[in-house]
């Protein structure tokens, strides 16, 4: 697994970035979007790359057997540290894993999951294939495969937000870039991504948008207050809605896209 890039990290991750409104909002959207396609608790889950559990451990306080698998020692410190904040029905419906994505069904020893989710991650590797082979290959019979990452087709409107222009003019046709956090990162599209899953026996069902407005206010330099309760639900929900609709989702930064698997494919 090599060095844990997220050592020096975990702490503005986890505690900051999450804490922020755009924070919230994909966890909400992200939230939402994955009832939608979720079979009733308590089935496993499987969040690869979960980090600190900000997305799987609200699917463990609702009933759901959560497997949360990350690579990173500093990032399941954290994740270690909020389960002890949640409720004990939650913590015990909750098993951490140190392990590579890329060798995800093997850490699982061969197990399959109603759900698998991968949200954050296909950005950080250089090729998508084998990760996305393994969140396949884990996932049930019928069982769904989420995953979130970077949107190719939107590349141009961060660095055109914050007035780089050479930038912004590259980037209608690279795929690179170094994110908010300083860490290199890649974009995707939905129509690669869904020709990948189908590859491995997973059939697109949906895709939506994740950040939008609140990314365009942050580059413009507008603030937005995680402590005003009211217009913190109020973002969420022009997020959410903004996810589900064309032309919006289109130029979100990240793209969530959720495929089930063949409920006759057997391994």
């Amino acid at each position: 697994m090599g060095d844990d890039i997220w050592a020096g990290l975990a702490d503005k991750f986890a505690d900051e970035a999450y804490a922020s409104v755009k924070g919230y909002v994909r966890t909400y959207v992200l939230h939402q979007q994955l009832l939608e396609h979720l079979p009733p608790p308590p089935a496993r889950v499987l969040d690869v790359g979960g980090g600190a559990g900000h997305q799987s451990f609200p699917l463990a306080e609702a009933g759901y057997e959560v497997t949360l698998l990350d690579s990173s020692p500093a990032m399941l410190d954290k994740a270690r540290q909020r389960l002890e904040r949640r409720p004990a029905a939650a913590r015990q419906r909750v098993t951490l894993l140190q392990a590579d994505g890329e060798q995800a069904e093997a850490a699982v020893d061969g197990r399959r999951f109603a759900a698998v989710l991968c949200h954050g991650v296909l950005g950080y590797l250089a090729q998508p294939g084998p990760l996305v082979s393994q969140l396949c290959r884990c996932a049930a019979a019928g069982g769904i495969v989420s995953i979130m990452t970077g949107n190719a087709h939107a590349a141009a409107v961060r660095p055109a937000l914050e007035r780089r222009w050479d930038d912004a003019l590259a980037s209608f046709d690279a795929r690179t870039e170094i994110g908010v956090l300083g860490v290199p990162g890649r974009a995707d599209t939905v129509e690669e991504l869904s020709e990948l899953v189908r590859t491995q026996g997973v059939e697109p069902v949906r895709w939506y948008g994740v950040w939008l407005f609140v990314d365009w206010l942050e580059f413009s330099g507008a603030t937005l207050d995680p402590g005003d309760a009211a217009q913190v639900a109020a973002t969420a929900a022009v997020e959410l809605e903004a996810s589900r609709r064309d032309p919006y989702r289109q130029l979100s930064r990240v793209f969530h896209l959720v495929g089930r698997k063949d409920p006759g494919l057997t391994d």
